[in-house]
């Protein structure tokens, strides 16, 4: 049985010969101690700055080299692609933005960008342009003025190179059929937060109508995005918008079924009924209130499953564990400062709470983000196969 196989045994409620292992994603520092040499795959800052300097073939050559080595060598059953590791955006004539300081650069048009210590990336933190960027309605459809063409909703999708299908096709090309290969989509629907989370949110209160109009609009753009994003030997899309924090959700429950449950589903749906693919939904935070809500619309499997922020594998398993799979179990803090100790008695834990009945992929319960201790993620590896078998 291969890795394919296996995981798709999982997702038909059957028992395979072991769980299977998966990361949502594996940030640069434990890719570069895996394959021994630096990377751009999942190296933020690194690629954004490469890609200011127009240094395209570089990400490129690194994303497909770089991405089939990781997966060879570390041997995991599932692939998936987040971002900084496939789409590479167009080069323009632009200058780079001047540099201000060591970690600090301002482009042409006054946007501010920071180096974050804590997330290796380099981020925005001051755009003047924002207010005159937020989104406008034209003959019932809504669009952002700098994404999508006036009144185009066939898609093609903006600012994209067209060499990132060429990664795709290579890195999926090699693995298809012996990995479990999850894709893109034309995109998620989620809590619509048009503007950004502190427009959104405003908008949800002061806006309904706008936000409900956007919504639909969002639904066609998307299903009309999925011909180009959805790649044919994927087997499975993962969506990973946010619904919560750690004390709980962004918007109730009752605000999401009036608001948004009918557009979530539909493009549930069209994925499963045009594309033929399995659905996961990645979610940080608290979720307890949301999981019926997951089941109802749909997806396939859940994934994250973050302890730190209420949510036990053990309740959550028994809750919907009949419904959905479920992807982690290994809390990521331990990974990053945690003792090997401790890592390896939490892959026990989540094995012990939900391996019973199948239907369940260890992982942590994020990701293998930039500061994990590489050691503690080899004990993980280690651990996993002492207790993997059915």
């Amino acid at each position: 049985m291969n890795s394919n196989e296996r995981v798709k045994q999982v997702f038909k409620g059957e028992i395979p010969d072991r769980v299977p292992i998966g990361e949502f994603a594996i940030d640069f520092d434990t890719i570069e101690k895996i394959i021994g040499r630096p990377t751009y795959v999942r190296a933020k800052a690194k690629s954004k700055i490469a890609f200011w300097e127009n240094r395209h073939e570089e990400v490129i050559d690194s994303y497909i080299k770089d991405h089939i080595e990781l997966h060879e060598k570390l041997g995991f059953d599932i692939i998936n692609f987040p971002m900084a590791t496939w789409a590479i955006p167009l080069p323009n004539d632009d200058p780079p933005p001047t540099k201000l300081d060591e970690n600090t650069w301002q482009d042409k048009v006054g946007r501010i960008f920071k180096y974050s210590d804590i997330t290796h990336d380099v981020v925005c933190v001051d755009d003047p342009l924002a207010e005159q960027t937020l989104y406008t309605m034209d003959h019932e459809t809504l669009a952002r003025v700098d994404e999508v063409e006036k009144g185009d909703i066939n898609c093609k999708p903006a600012g994209l190179d067209e060499r990132s299908w060429d990664i795709l096709d290579q890195v999926i090309g090699h693995f298809a059929g012996r990995k479990f290969i999850v894709g893109p989509s034309g995109g998620e629907i989620g809590i619509v937060l048009e503007g950004g989370m502190e427009h959104g949110m405003m908008a949800l209160i002061r806006n309904r109508d706008f936000i409900d109009r956007a919504t639909r609009f969002l639904v066609d753009k998307q299903n009309a995005l999925d011909k180009k994003m959805v790649h044919p030997k994927s087997d499975a899309v993962i969506w990973g918008a946010d619904f919560a924090h750690s004390r709980g959700g962004f918007i109730s429950p009752i605000m999401f079924r009036e608001m948004f449950f009918s557009a979530n589903k539909t493009r549930l749906e069209h994925i499963k009924k045009n594309h033929g693919k399995i659905v996961v939904k990645h979610c940080c935070g608290n979720v307890n209130k949301f999981l019926d809500i997951f089941a109802e619309l749909g997806y396939d499997c859940y994934q994250s499953i973050q302890q730190s922020g209420g949510m036990d594998l053990a309740e959550v398993k028994q809750r919907i564990g009949d419904k959905m799979v479920l992807w982690g179990g290994v809390p990521v803090e331990f990974i990053i400062d945690g003792t090997m100790a401790e890592v390896r008695q939490a892959v026990r834990q989540a094995m012990h709470d939900a391996k019973d009945n199948g239907r369940f992929i260890l992982g942590t319960t994020h990701s293998i983000a930039v500061g994990s201790n590489y050691d503690n993620f080899m004990a993980m590896v280690d651990e996993y196969w002492q207790h993997c078998a059915y």
